[in-house]
């Protein structure tokens, strides 16, 4: 008896070998590239999901729902499991907790919350099998770079140009003052860095909406920022700036206006710092190792800058500086922006129109630069990346050409203005 009950078993297990053997060689032999097309037909489908819930059709948005795990990513399960099976049993996880809730008729922002989650984790598989590449890294470390040295770069001169007008106005004894003051910003910086990455991470909120609302928050800084550089690419002006700044504290008499001055100048910078670096982190993901790079790469090239300014008294080609932070500010922004969007759109707080035909970017790329294949995503960046066009034909060619016609005319004004001096005639020579 018990021979044949072994005969049974070895038989079944014989059959059910035969039958699952292929589909594991097809999981286990899945490329890279195979398995981030099944990713992305999963997360069709989890979309799909969400719509028909939203709808009212419980039972084919758990269907959908479904067949995104058993038809899709089951195919990369077996070879994630092997690179991260804490991830992979997570996953596992929000797709029950998924199914289960539109199973159970629960709030339509409860499923949409989940399937955010889902989605979510989906991208996380994608960079664990996705290879960085070459593009991606130094895209990351160059924004980080460019953050670091022109937020820096805009302080030390700001800096530098106070104390060389309180020399100037033999008011030199209010240096320590801003000194104290751009100290105290430094730590202030740091401390505001500290607070808002624990915020981001403990915020009752939905991740996708927190990353949403920094980024919108830093496209818009990044463009104040932009035409605010560009009123002052002169060196003139630039200093009139400052002078102005610095004239207002130091009649006052008072060091702690002085170091008010100080402390602003750096602060504005630090916290414009901490925003750009937030919004840049929630999208590099996986790249952190570049960002830090080009942070520090920042910081080395903004001492020796700062060394040459304070210590050599050399100047520096602000407006070659800031004209070529323009640019990368601009383009940080739309990327910026595509993410943004994209990031409503997982939240399933804007819906999602999506392009056939237009090719996808591998995920580290796509969220460096923000191009995500859908209506909304691009129609954003195309309406940013036109205004900042607009801009630099309105400030580049439009004003100059306006003001080389009006110095003439007021040329010709000034000249009606003299009095006409008449020549003698010959009978009163």
């Amino acid at each position: 008896m018990r021979l044949r009950l072994l005969l049974v078993l070895s038989l079944a297990l014989l059959a059910t070998l035969a039958v699952a053997g292929p589909a594991l060689a097809q999981g286990i032999d899945v490329t890279p590239d195979d398995g981030i097309v099944e990713l992305d037909e999963a997360r069709a489908l989890i979309d799909r999901a969400v719509e028909l819930y939203e709808n009212g059709d419980a039972e084919e948005a758990y269907t959908a729902a479904r067949n995104a795990y058993l038809d899709h990513f089951e195919f990369v399960e077996i070879p994630l499991r092997v690179r991260d099976e804490a991830l992979t049993l997570t996953l596992e996880e929000d797709f029950a907790n998924l199914r289960n809730q539109i199973e159970a008729g629960m709030a339509v922002d409860v499923v949409k919350g989940t399937a955010a989650e889902v989605k979510r984790g989906l991208d996380d598989v994608e960079r664990v099998l996705a290879e960085p590449g070459l593009a991606a890294p130094i895209l990351a470390a160059g924004y980080s770079f460019m953050i670091m040295f022109r937020e820096g770069l805009e302080a030390v001169l700001v800096v530098a140009a106070i104390l060389g007008y309180l020399e100037a106005s033999r008011n030199g004894r209010y240096k320590g003052a801003v000194i104290k003051g751009v100290g105290l910003a430094v730590v202030a910086t740091i401390i505001t860095f500290v607070v808002a990455a624990v915020l981001i991470n403990i915020a009752p909120v939905q991740r996708e909406l927190l990353e949403a609302a920094t980024a919108v928050l830093a496209v818009v800084m990044l463009f104040y920022v932009s035409f605010w550089l560009i009123a002052r690419f002169e060196h003139r002006r630039w200093m009139e700036f400052v002078k102005a700044k610095v004239w207002t504290a130091a009649s006052t008499g008072s060091t702690l206006a002085l170091a008010g001055v100080g402390f602003t100048a750096v602060y504005r910078e630090g916290f414009e710092t901490v925003l750009f670096y937030q919004a840049l982190l929630s999208f590099a993901r996986g790249l952190t190792q570049w960002v830090v790079l080009g942070a520090v790469l920042g910081l080395a090239v903004l001492v020796g800058v700062g060394f040459s300014i304070f210590r050599a008294g050399r100047k520096v080609p602000i407006k070659l500086f800031l004209g070529t932070a323009v640019v990368l500010i601009m383009v940080l922004s739309v990327a910026f922006a595509g993410n943004a969007v994209r990031s409503l759109q997982q939240s399933a707080t804007i819906p999602v129109t999506f392009l056939e035909g237009v090719p996808r970017l591998p995920i580290f790329l796509a969220e460096l630069t923000g191009w995500h294949p859908t209506a909304q995503t691009l129609l954003t960046q195309a309406v940013l990346a036109l205004i900042y066009i607009a801009g630099a034909i309105w400030i580049f060619v439009i004003l100059p050409r306006r003001e080389k016609r009006v110095l003439p005319f007021q040329t010709a004004t000034a000249a009606e203005d003299v009095p006409e001096v008449q020549p003698a005639s010959a009978g009163e020579s």
